[in-house]
């Protein structure tokens, strides 16, 4: 079985690039009539090529500059490249800017053709291979070999496929292989209707496999797709997979809602997203530096799309250097980690630089931390358990979910390598039920408590009489949180550490709140103890004032100090229940309303073995805190208790 891979062409118009492509394979990729007609490619063109053990896909792009945007488009899903030179006309503009695109592909390996080699001398052939090898230096095809052709006698023609195959087996022997167990993924470079058919699609398989009647998604969009038939190289197959040029017949959609730039993929593998966190090289040919903030064109994919650069280490980046960068975009976009991109000026447009995607589902990175870089860092290291950490660091707000690993990462054995997290302590494990749990990094943890501290510490010096301060009111400050659970494990932690006082209505620092006499602390003791002990029938504040022997002013203050510390609840001016009483009024009534169907006053006085004077306010209050309401005569429980 020949193994298959993407060949694509790049060069100068008119260099012969689809003459070429004709005499290797037999077959016109100028496929439009408007092609004919003027003699140059527009649109994207495709051949096969079997050099055994290989088949090679071949996708010809256009080679003027107003086509740039379609060879973009095409080179997406490459795996080595044809750069194709005319003898006559020697390195061109589009010679350079083809050669500093797929510089920001990544390919491991190429062939470089010079064509119309019976046009000129032999001696101006090599001047033209001199200035094609200064042109390569410094690339991945500064070793590649240089090939002389005539597409119209033949010369070199044999040669160019042997030096093709040999390429083919380094680009064979590289990572891009492993890409044939991952997820089906196929970015978009075509669409279409056929009468009786509906509609069909066609691109570069740049992972995994997809065979006749799999259901597939569109994204961005998510629309549901089924494969109603499939074609390789216009011959029908029963599947395609990674390294193949596709044609999918699709059904569940109409042609007109899915365009170039789409991906086609397997349900859930991709997941949209306008930020993009990356590593991005700027050309050393660009005549300026690139400064933050700037608007470009960003080609992932076959998508051309509109965004602004936020820098993330310096103002602006000088021409030939390396930084991180994250891409604000102006629509959802889909990536993968470690997927290429080119980025072009806005006006005029011109190829500026490119680089590869460490985060496809970025959140925003503001003042970037040492911390913060050292993990960017880890993002692009070939240490799976490193790559996974730090996706989990820069999940912190979203809720880190490890089976996005093989998008985030590029991490496919998930389990074994949370299984090494945990076991180096780098991920902590937050059980949430016996079937749930939360995973979250053990930096990004200790950081958070932090965090809690430090409101603590604004509470106290907000409110400096209070030991402690409402619960609801710590919480409130996390509101931004997508899981509750991380900040009670959290706030467990810290009691277990014993660095905060908490219960169920109150929250404080250890060591923290106002400094009372001993005298002051001792009647505080015996108020809270007095309350605890009365029970349902709490003795009054002026009761409570003919305790004191000494302080006597201080008991309305210090019954305040209490409620606010969450020791007492304040029902009245005269009337205060201490919390564990009213945890218990709480568990009785719950039950009691359920049971009966709702209570009146007199059978609520009647169950706490109080007297009116109590159970009315108390009644009032329960109404107050959204525990119970008004139903007639009765208190039912509110619809949140309820439900």
């Amino acid at each position: 079985m020949l193994k298959d891979l993407i060949l694509g062409t790049a060069g100068h118009i008119d260099h012969g690039k689809t003459s070429l492509i004709g005499v290797l394979t037999g077959t016109n990729t100028d496929r439009l009539p408007e092609e004919k007609k003027r003699g140059i490619t527009i649109e994207l063109g495709y051949a096969h090529l079997d050099l055994p053990p290989f088949r090679l896909g071949i996708v010809d792009v256009p080679g003027h500059e107003k086509f740039v945007r379609q060879m973009l488009a095409g080179a997406t899903g490459m795996d080595l490249a044809l750069l194709v030179v005319a003898a006559d006309d020697s390195v061109k503009q589009q010679t350079r800017e083809h050669l500093d695109i797929l510089r920001m592909l990544d390919l491991p390996a190429g062939v470089i053709a010079i064509t119309k080699c019976d046009l000129v001398e032999p001696d101006w052939v090599d001047l033209v291979e001199e200035e094609i090898r200064g042109l390569v230096e410094d690339t991945f095809l500064s070793q590649a070999p240089i090939i002389r052709t005539s597409s119209k006698s033949g010369v070199g023609i044999e040669e160019l496929k042997s030096a093709l195959g040999t390429a083919a087996e380094t680009a064979a022997d590289s990572s891009r292989q492993l890409q044939l167990n991952a997820p089906f993924k196929m970015a978009i470079d075509r669409t279409f209707t056929m009468e009786g058919h509906g509609t069909v699609v066609t691109g570069s398989v740049s992972s995994g496999e997809a065979t006749v009647g799999d259901s597939l998604e569109i994204q961005p969009g998510g629309h549901s797709v089924r494969i109603r038939s499939l074609q390789n190289h216009e011959t029908a197959a029963p599947e395609v997979h990674r390294g193949q040029r596709a044609a999918l017949n699709l059904a569940g959609i109409h042609h007109l809602d899915v365009q170039r730039g789409d991906e086609l993929c397997f349900p859930g593998h991709l997941k949209p997203s306008r930020l993009l966190t990356t590593e991005l090289f700027l050309l050393s040919s660009v005549k300026k530096a690139l400064k933050d903030r700037t608007r470009v064109r960003l080609h992932l994919g076959t998508a051309e799309l509109q965004a602004n650069i936020r820098l993330l280490e310096t103002p602006e980046m000088a021409p030939g250097s390396r930084g991180f960068a994250q891409f604000f975009l102006n629509e959802p976009a889909v990536a993968i980690w470690n997927q290429p991109f080119v980025v072009r000026s806005e006006s005029p447009v011109f190829t500026i630089g490119g680089g590869r995607v460490l985060d496809p589902n970025a959140s925003p990175i503001r003042k970037p931390s040492a911390e913060d870089r050292s993990m960017l860092q880890q993002l692009m290291s070939a240490e799976q358990t490193e790559r996974a950490s730090a996706n989990a660091y820069f999940r912190f707000n979203q809720g880190w979910d490890p089976s996005t690993l093989p998008r985030t990462t590029g991490v496919f054995d998930v389990k074994p390598t949370i299984d090494q997290l945990l076991d180096a302590g780098t991920i902590r494990q937050i059980k949430l039920s016996a079937t749930r749990e939360l995973l979250i990094h053990q930096q990004r943890f200790q950081e958070f408590c932090g965090r809690i501290i430090r409101t603590l510490e604004r509470m106290h010096s907000e409110h400096p009489l209070r030991f402690k301060h409402p619960r609801t009111a710590m919480e409130h400050q996390f509101e931004y949180l997508d899981s509750k659970e991380l900040l009670s494990a959290a706030v467990e932690a810290l009691k277990h550490e014993k660095k905060i006082d908490v219960n169920r209505e109150s929250i404080g620092l250890v060591g923290y709140g106002p400094k009372l006499s001993k005298g002051e602390r001792q009647l505080l003791e015996r108020l809270i103890s007095e309350l605890l002990n009365a029970g349902m029938k709490p003795p009054s504040v002026k009761d409570l004032e003919k305790l004191a022997t000494k302080n006597r002013q201080a008991v309305p203050e210090l019954l305040q100090m209490a409620t606010d510390n969450g020791d007492l609840v304040n029902i009245t001016k005269e009337i205060y229940f201490h919390h564990k009483t009213m945890e218990q009024i709480h568990q009785i009534l719950a039950m009691e309303i359920q049971k009966n169907d709702g209570l009146t006053i007199s059978e609520i006085r009647q169950i706490l073995d109080t007297t009116r004077k109590y159970a009315v306010p108390l009644c009032e209050h329960l109404d107050s805190i959204g525990f119970t309401e008004r139903d007639g005569d009765k208190r039912v429980l509110a619809k949140a208790i309820s439900e």
